[in-house]
């Protein structure tokens, strides 16, 4: 089993704060997205983002990795885990393990990334010997399309596979019971939802920031935005400025099964991007906008 760097992985460095890591994870992710890539290896190179995130957005899994890459090892270099796993020697939560499930930026994580965190105890410690009868619990990370839809997914738990019903507009900390699948009883799944490159969660409400031309935010538009529920036409005002936030109304999460929370909206934060002048007439196009607006701009 290879290490791997989460944070060369992410391009920053490992005293990075939240808000650094976060900025660099959208970066990439949208770089390496396989329906807007061209790139060879997007497709590789995106699911590598979004497991360096998984590991560093949680400070407990973040903790975890840096005791062991304090050890000094660098990419490539063979980690060997203890016996019992990582999970019964100080790494990873002894009282929970996490199931990915649902598509999304969960699934598909390394070997390193499993043996780390843990996959297969559910409620127990590693190499802890039988059990007392009891309920064992197991976090299930779910994608936002799949809390948006509802839908079954299928996770694997002691080489067994289950299908899991996942109802619409479910909560982070809501729990799913599964009757007689846990080691010894049944298994309790705590419900939390996993990173998206393209979402991130307030409440019911979901946040997408929206890169524009220049010329869009200047002159308005009308754009193409991605929402949970399938992209919609969005119209954006003239003179828009960076940070701007338009809001639409329904398309954040669902209503919660108990029913108790309304549906969210989605707010969309604009972001102002110059593309780069790569021709002759794109270079052009870019002196004629400073001659048309002098030097006065940023005092206007």
């Amino acid at each position: 089993m290879q290490f791997k760097d989460y944070y060369e992985t992410l391009g920053v460095e490992p005293g990075a704060g939240d808000a650094e890591i976060k900025t660099a994870y959208r970066r990439l992710a949208r770089k390496y997205h396989p329906d807007v890539s061209k790139e060879a290896g997007a497709e590789e190179k995106f699911k590598a983002v979004n497991e360096a995130y998984e590991a560093l957005r949680d400070p407990q899994k973040r903790a975890a990795y840096d005791q062991l890459r304090a050890r000094g090892y660098r990419p490539g270099d063979d980690v060997q885990p203890p016996p019992g796993g990582f999970g019964g020697n100080g790494y990873g939560s002894p009282d929970f393990e996490e199931i990915f499930a649902g598509g999304g930026a969960g699934g598909g994580f390394s070997d390193f990334f499993e043996s780390l965190f843990g996959r297969g105890g559910f409620g127990q410690q590693r190499g802890a010997g039988p059990q007392p009868r009891g309920d064992s619990r197991a976090k299930l990370a779910v994608s936002l399309e799949t809390v948006y839809e509802g839908g079954t997914v299928r996770i694997s738990v002691n080489n067994r596979t289950l299908d899991v019903r996942v109802p619409k507009g479910i909560r982070p900390g809501q729990v799913i019971r599964l009757a007689g699948q846990g080691a010894h009883g049944d298994l309790l799944l705590e419900i939390e939802y996993a990173a998206n490159p393209q979402f991130e969660v307030d409440g019911r409400n979901v946040i997408h920031v929206l890169p524009i031309a220049p010329w869009e935010a200047a002159l308005g538009a009308t754009v193409s935005v991605p929402t949970l529920g399938g992209p919609v036409e969005l119209k954006i005002p003239a003179n828009s400025e960076a940070g701007r936030k338009l809001r639409l109304r329904g398309r954040g999460l669902p209503n919660d099964p108990t029913g108790r929370q309304p549906p969210g909206d989605q707010i969309v934060e604009l972001e102002v991007l110059a593309p780069r002048a790569n021709t002759e007439a794109e270079r052009e196009a870019y002196e004629q906008l400073r001659d048309a607006f002098g030097d006065d701009w940023r005092r206007a």
